[in-house]
């Protein structure tokens, strides 16, 4: 069976396979998997892209336990502080069951190649029977030489598993083996603290959240995607999800990837430094202001820029063939136009319902277009500037979750000096599946997130 190749992050845990790692039970029936920390880096940054940007991210009948883990610079969860990769041999387990089905896996920073196996898995002291994995045979990508983790605990859907693998979660829900059919992630985001937090399956920890959850359905089986509104920018609108757009709550995802159109207004917030886009400049100077005149005659956004001559149009939106994103393509051509010109509609759009001059609007549309993120995805900021930087907010479910500049602002160490980037990296999904967010580590450590697969929704409560 081919394996289908992976666009995004699933919801995991970088995880260990090894049995060895789990501690005995708690008296509360919570099998927990505790966290711990270690300093951030931008080497191991760049080693932790597998975890944020891939290709397009309980019973409780008997027992639980503790599973110590470790944090590895705020980009990598994993099992214990070791830096050789443990391997399962299967000859040395009586409970193995050979499956033989090949597997190619593609992320966005390497591959891995394998074959399915089952076999009895252990977590804490409950005993997961003939679940399905993949052992690996073949890792090139440097990704995964650098990374400190031995194996990927996938906590997707099945609807997304390659080979439609259960999820252990899935396995443990059919074995009835948790107290309530949830896991919750607490990210321990304080660099000094020793403990990096806890993943729990089975239900909740109090201690980890304050106040209530707030609940949102899932939408789409697969990821664990959901509907969420717009984001705000000291409680202003960016304009770009004004009117909703679709989120993945990722822990295999280090920061928060989104609309370039919006990445690049949260840069221009905060004074981050990417790359000066010439053809972002080029559309704003030739066509600048017949996009603001169209506008201003009530012309619907989503045909300014067919109008104009820059896009096709769908007969829903303006749409270039193939492209992703404005950043990372080598040959991007009019596609780049056309997506600079959908930027420049919202980013001017925005400006017009604040009343401000064509020369103020004009002038702000080319301050972003020099603000929009590197092709790295990361984009610098002073650390010094960081408490004079404005919040961010999320809306969700009609609630407002706000981000503090210490929450979004992600401290690396380099050569015995702290360097600071933006915790937002550009990230372009076309309709009809995008506009589409993720939501990974930065907004999970703020918020305990609850992933329900009972009842198939996500909850999110400030952590305590």
């Amino acid at each position: 069976m081919r394996c289908r190749q992976l666009l995004l992050a699933t919801a995991c845990l970088w995880a260990l396979s090894c049995a060895s790692l789990l501690r005995a039970s708690t008296p509360d029936g919570l099998l927990r998997v505790s966290l711990n920390k270690n300093k951030l880096d931008r080497e191991a940054l760049a080693a932790a892209k597998v975890d944020r940007q891939h290709d397009s991210r309980r019973p409780r009948a008997a027992g639980g336990g503790d599973v110590p883990l470790i944090d590895y610079l705020n980009t990598q969860y994993f099992g214990i502080a070791c830096y050789f990769h443990h391997r399962y041999k299967s000859g040395k387990s009586s409970t193995y069951k050979a499956d033989g089905e090949t597997c190619k896996i593609t992320y966005g920073s390497g591959s891995i190649v394998g074959f399915f196996s089952k076999d009895n898995v252990l977590v804490g002291d409950l005993v997961v029977k003939s679940q399905k994995f993949i052992e690996t045979t073949r890792e090139p990508s440097i990704s995964f030489i650098l990374g400190k983790f031995d194996g990927i605990l996938g906590l997707g859907y099945r609807e997304i598993s390659v080979g439609k693998a259960p999820p252990i979660w899935q396995s443990m829900k059919e074995q009835k083996l948790l107290k309530e059919n949830v896991f919750s992630f607490w990210l321990n985001r304080n660099p000094d603290a020793s403990s990096g937090g806890e993943l729990v399956f089975g239900g909740v920890d109090p201690k980890h959240f304050k106040g209530n959850h707030t609940y949102v359905p899932v939408s789409r089986k697969g990821y664990w995607q959901f509907n969420m509104g717009d984001l705000l920018i000291d409680g202003h609108s960016t304009g770009f999800c004004a009117k909703g757009c679709a989120a993945i709550a990722d822990s295999g995802t280090s920061l928060l990837a989104g609309p370039t159109a919006i990445v690049a207004q949260v840069n221009h917030a905060i004074e981050a430094e990417g790359i000066i886009s010439t053809e972002c400049k080029e559309v704003v100077s030739q066509y600048g202001e017949m996009i603001l005149n169209l506008l201003i005659a009530q012309t619907n956004p989503q045909k300014v820029c067919s109008q104009i001559g820059l896009c096709m149009f769908d007969g829903i939106h303006s749409v270039s063939e193939g492209i992703e994103s404005v950043v990372g393509k080598e040959n991007l051509g009019s596609d780049v136009m056309c997506s600079a010109c959908q930027m420049a509609v919202v980013w001017i759009e925005n400006q017009l319902r604040e009343n401000k001059t064509k020369e103020m609007i004009l002038q702000y549309a080319n301050q972003l277009c020099e603000r929009l993120p590197s092709p790295n995805g990361e984009s610098t900021v002073s650390c010094h500037q960081i408490s004079k930087m404005p919040n961010l907010a999320f809306t969700i479910a009609n609630k407002t979750f706000t981000l503090t500049p210490e929450q979004y602002i992600v401290k690396l160490d380099q050569g015995g000096q702290t360097v600071c980037i933006s915790g937002f990296m550009a990230f372009d999904i076309p309709p009809p599946r995008g506009p589409l967010w993720i939501l990974g580590d930065v907004f999970m450590g703020a918020y305990h997130t609850v992933f329900d697969f009972g009842k198939d929704r996500i909850g999110f409560a400030k952590s305590a």
